[in-house]
């Protein structure tokens, strides 16, 4: 009996030990510090933002991280690469929190879809955000559908004469016909309008789907993409549209520690108390791309190709204007690509380019010249939507650059036209030499260096000047140049 106590006593310690060795492993592994990332979404969203986020969030997901924090202060941007981003947030079993930050940031248009599918969505304290109502790509939306009664166009018949409508209360007594249902049936969309309105219900739904996944103020979406509604940081949060207020990033994780989020691979306790953040930066390609896509940078490159371009049309083989003009169009047609742009501004700036060409062929003495330029530099102003909008002091800037270089062109090509022919038989004549020998009537000249047979009906010595009359085939017909000034008879002759 005693010998079997003993044996419980010591598997009972044995227990004992590898039950407080495994609560010990545990309680280590639970204390551990875990690791989070910080992404930023700094400008438009454009291709090369939405590959950096979604890849990183994507590896976030894969190496089982514990929080991303995208910090967001963005005008919008485009469709595609906003959808990119929201696929990765919904596809990651990573918590991703939306801060819109630093203070006077906004989340614009599409970072609002990207706030509303977001896990956790936050906004400092004087931040705004909305504004949603896409914008066509090409040129700025149409009107609005009229859903406008056909019958309103027509006057109604005088009270009491044939075809008099029926008081407002007999109406409503009467049954509704076929035939009354077609006459109050709205008048059909035109293909802009039908196109429009497909857009503008298709972002509803859209963000009605993440509002209701996230369980978000959905109502509200809906008008920030119908009607352009925006809110602050306080409206929002009073609105439910964001989640919580946070002065900083600190703040923000004090805030969700202990939070429950729905993640695609199933609820997950947020545990940001300790937790360690890593920023991650775009790659160098990344950052570079995202600079050009910046519409003033944009622009910039537009009106570096057109300057390059048409100097090497004005000066054909001066090869380096040629070389870096196809490469910023290059560059500016990469931009233009990511970029949501107006044809109309387009157009206009090609007209402005043809019409600053035109100027090196038409004798307008600059007039044409400089109409091309401000039809260029109106262009510039109208070729992105608001939101991207280029700076008025970058477009002055370019206009004032290009102006005086298109300027010195001009008079330098003036000046080239107006001096005398440089080669041939027309551009030696009336010049002036001095004899090198003579022999009668006939001998040999030096003019400009270059030594000629020459003829004259006068006698000639070593050292005359002459003056170049004509030339005949290889011999220039020569006279004795008068000479010049009151010291001009004293000039020493060579012995």
């Amino acid at each position: 009996m005693a010998s079997i106590s003993k044996g419980r006593l010591f598997f009972l310690l044995l227990f004992a030990l590898g039950a407080a060795l495994f609560s010990f492993s545990s309680f280590a592994q639970n204390s551990a510090p875990k690791d989070g990332v910080i992404l930023t979404l700094d400008g438009p969203v454009t291709p090369p933002a939405a590959d950096y986020l979604a890849r990183e969030i994507g590896r976030a997901s894969d190496a089982g991280k514990e929080l991303v924090i995208i910090e967001i202060d963005t005008p919008g941007g485009l469709m595609d690469s906003m959808k990119t981003i929201i696929k990765a947030i919904l596809a990651s079993d990573t918590p991703v929190a939306t801060y819109v930050s630093p203070q006077g940031a906004r989340s614009a248009s599409a970072g609002l879809y990207i706030m509303y599918s977001a896990h956790v969505s936050a906004m400092a304290p004087a931040t705004n955000t909305g504004a949603a109502t896409p914008i066509e790509i090409g040129g700025a939306p149409a009107e609005e559908p009229r859903f406008d009664d056909p019958r309103d166009a027509n006057p109604a018949p005088a009270e009491g004469g044939d075809g008099a409508e029926p008081a407002d209360d007999a109406r409503e007594a009467a049954p509704e016909t076929l035939e009354d249902r077609e006459r109050t049936a709205a008048d059909p969309l035109s293909n802009d309008d039908a196109l429009r309105a497909k857009i503008i219900n298709d972002s509803v739904a859209y963000i009605r789907a993440l509002a209701e996944e996230r369980g978000r103020n959905a109502d509200w979406a809906e008008s920030a993409v119908r009607d352009a509604a925006s809110v602050t940081a306080n409206q929002a949060l009073e609105l439910g549209v964001i989640d919580l207020i946070a002065e900083d990033i600190d703040d923000l994780l004090t805030q969700i520690d202990g939070r429950t989020v729905a993640t695609a691979g199933g609820e997950k306790t947020l545990a940001t108390a300790a937790l360690r953040l890593e920023r991650i930066e775009p790659t160098a390609i990344e950052k570079f791309l995202n600079f050009i896509a910046n519409p003033n940078v944009a622009v910039i490159l537009m009106s570096l190709a057109t300057t390059g371009i048409v100097i090497e049309m004005w000066t054909p083989g001066s090869i380096f204007p040629g070389v870096v003009g196809v490469m910023c169009l290059i560059l500016g047609l990469y931009a233009f690509q990511v970029l949501p742009f107006n044809w109309l501004g387009v157009a206009l700036m090609l007209t402005g380019v043809v019409m600053i060409v035109l100027e090196a062929y038409t004798p307008t003495f600059g007039l044409v010249g400089l109409a091309g330029l401000l039809v260029f530099g109106f262009g510039l102003f109208i070729v992105f939507p608001e939101g991207f909008r280029v700076s008025t002091t970058v477009i002055a800037a370019i206009m004032t650059i290009a102006g005086g270089l298109l300027a010195l062109i001009l008079f330098a090509i003036i000046g080239s036209r107006s001096h005398g022919p440089m080669i041939g038989a027309e551009a030696i004549r009336k010049r002036e030499g001095v004899v090198d020998e003579w022999n009668g009537r006939e001998g040999w000249v030096i003019i400009e260096g270059e030594r000629w047979r020459a003829r004259s009906d006068k006698p000639l010595e070593r050292g005359d000047k002459v003056r170049v009359l004509e030339v005949d085939g290889l011999v220039l017909v020569v006279k004795q140049a008068k000479a010049g000034g009151l010291l001009g008879g004293l000039q020493m002759k060579e012995a």
